[in-house]
């Protein structure tokens, strides 16, 4: 049995429902698929100013269905559409900037839904050496084939999911994009991704490991049961934060610095790594910096967090994520950083790493 447990808001738990897992697809009509992603783009960009003024998604379902007559696509953008008026309303309030939306992406996608075996619109059939395809077409309501290629280590994943969709047991949200050449992105259920890729580590010593990701290093420091230091240790990335770093070279260096973390704790005993809970922070503070202003914009440290939440669960440890508030200015990370000689971001985790000793204690 998996030992391994996500201790942390509600509002965390509903973005750890899922992992997303990539495969590239070659369709038999790409055009016909092309037009639906071309549709699904003008919905989102069309609906992002009628947002911002106030109307509703059941008003612009109507509004809209004349580009793409399809409730379950044409309600996916809306959302899309949404999320992005939530976050230009979130940093014009924090900049204090008028802040204008630019869609560059072009996608579409389908939520899924257990009640639609599934997803509605986009079926899959797991075969030998590939996976079958199927999306509906929101015009003709016909379905358009494709030949999905995902690693082989996930055919048995996928064809567990088949079965359960076919059952109405379990759904999967689907995105099409198209970047440099078709691909699908599945929605898998955290649980059963687990099931299929869960590498427990030895059980260790109790420890906890707190983590400060940052858009240059990683720092993480280590307590025991007590609060008392057992190590501290930085993985640095420096160069990422350079004007003109490859953003997919950044980012792949900044995800191998967690997996190096997450591997040497697991072999120093640790048994819980804490995270500060970013879904409980609403704003992004930005400086008087143009540097440091960068840094933040460009460091997307949600997307590093899922991907350690996920690794260590994965690794078998058991994760907390705490409330950043006071972990980085504070009279306590003050305090921190004059009585132990740490700087800023080792203090950070220290005060995150306590935290999280705090909150298991309190379950206990």
């Amino acid at each position: 049995m998996m030992r391994s447990e996500l201790i942390a808001s509600r509002e965390a738990l509903d973005n750890f429902q899922f992992v997303t897992i990539n495969g590239r697809v070659i369709f038999n009509e790409k055009e016909r698929v092309v037009r639906i992603a071309r549709a699904y783009s003008q919905v989102v960009k069309s609906a992002i100013r009628p947002l911002f003024d106030g109307k509703s998604i059941d008003e612009l379902t109507k509004e809209f269905y004349n580009i793409l007559p399809n409730y379950v696509y044409l309600e996916t953008a809306l959302k899309q559409a949404r999320t992005i008026v939530d976050g230009l309303l979130e940093r014009e309030e924090e900049r204090g900037e008028i802040i204008h939306a630019r869609i560059r992406k072009f996608w579409f996608a389908s939520r899924g839904n257990k009640s639609d075996k599934g997803n509605r619109n986009v079926k899959f059939h797991v075969l030998e050496d590939h996976v079958e395809v199927k999306v509906k077409d929101p015009w003709n309501k016909e379905w358009i084939f494709g030949k999905a290629y995902f690693g082989k280590e996930y055919l048995p994943l996928l064809h567990e999911l088949e079965e359960l969709a076919e059952r109405k047991e379990e759904g999967y949200g689907a995105v099409i994009s198209f970047k440099h050449y078709p691909m699908i992105h599945l929605q898998v259920p955290l649980w059963l991704y687990l099931k299929h890729f869960f590498l427990p580590k030895p059980n260790g010593y109790g420890l906890v490991a707190g983590f400060d990701l940052n858009s240059d290093r990683l720092n993480v420091v280590v307590i025991n049961k007590d609060g008392e230091i057992i190590t501290t240790k930085t993985w640095w990335y420096s160069d990422v934060t350079r004007p003109g770093f490859p953003k997919d070279k950044a980012r792949a260096l900044r995800l191998n610095a967690l997996s190096e973390a997450l591997n040497f704790l697991s072999g120093i005993g640790v048994d819980y790594v804490v995270f500060e809970d970013l879904f409980l922070v609403r704003k992004r503070k930005f400086t008087r910096s143009k540097s440091g202003n960068r840094k933040v914009s460009r460091f997307a440290k949600r997307q590093m967090l899922i991907h350690g939440v996920i690794k260590a669960l994965r690794l078998g440890f058991n994760v907390v994520l705490v409330n950043p508030k006071g972990t980085t200015n504070s009279e306590e990370h003050d305090r921190v950083m004059r009585e132990k000689g740490f700087d800023r971001h080792t203090s950070s985790a220290y005060l995150i790493a306590l935290k999280g000793l705090g909150m298991l204690n309190d379950i206990k």
